[in-house]
């Protein structure tokens, strides 16, 4: 009945940084953008299928609130999926030369799972499906995956 999400509206204070950390991180391309008055806002493509809208607006402080995970309102946090395990492992190094993660890996059982916080200051995560997974097997929150464990 769906093929996924097809965007995620988030404010920011700076629509230059925010634009240029997807798309160095995770090759986000620029599709398009508006400028009216007070409002500025661009469309991030984050993969087939999904857009980042981004929105930068005179005199709305919404991007300098930050809370705990489950202290944010309805809408927590969300996770882009990445298309391969190697590529989740580049862009996770990426995330930790950059000083958003200290690069704990999850293992939620299905999927692989990096939290991370961009220059916002918005936690997001990006999952993988786990190559190690057991099926039908799901972890809880903080479950170390061993493939990312010292020797």
């Amino acid at each position: 009945m769906l093929a996924g999400f097809d965007h995620v509206a988030v404010s920011t204070a700076d629509l230059d940084r925010f634009v240029d950390f997807y798309c160095d991180v995770f090759g986000a391309e620029v599709e398009g953008g508006l400028t009216d008055g007070g409002l500025e806002m661009k469309v991030l493509r984050i993969g087939p299928t999904s857009e980042i809208n981004v929105f930068r607006i005179d005199g709305n402080d919404e991007a300098s609130r930050q809370t705990p995970t489950f202290g944010r309102g309805r809408l927590d946090h969300f996770a882009l999926r990445a298309v391969s395990i190697e590529q989740f492992d580049e862009t996770r190094s990426d995330l930790i030369e950059r000083g958003c993660t200290d690069g704990f890996v999850t293992d939620f059982g299905q999927v692989l799972s990096v939290f991370f916080r961009d220059p916002e200051g918005l936690e997001l995560e990006v999952c993988v499906a786990n190559p190690d997974a057991v099926p039908g097997r799901i972890n809880p929150p903080g479950t170390p995956a061993a493939r990312y464990q010292p020797s």
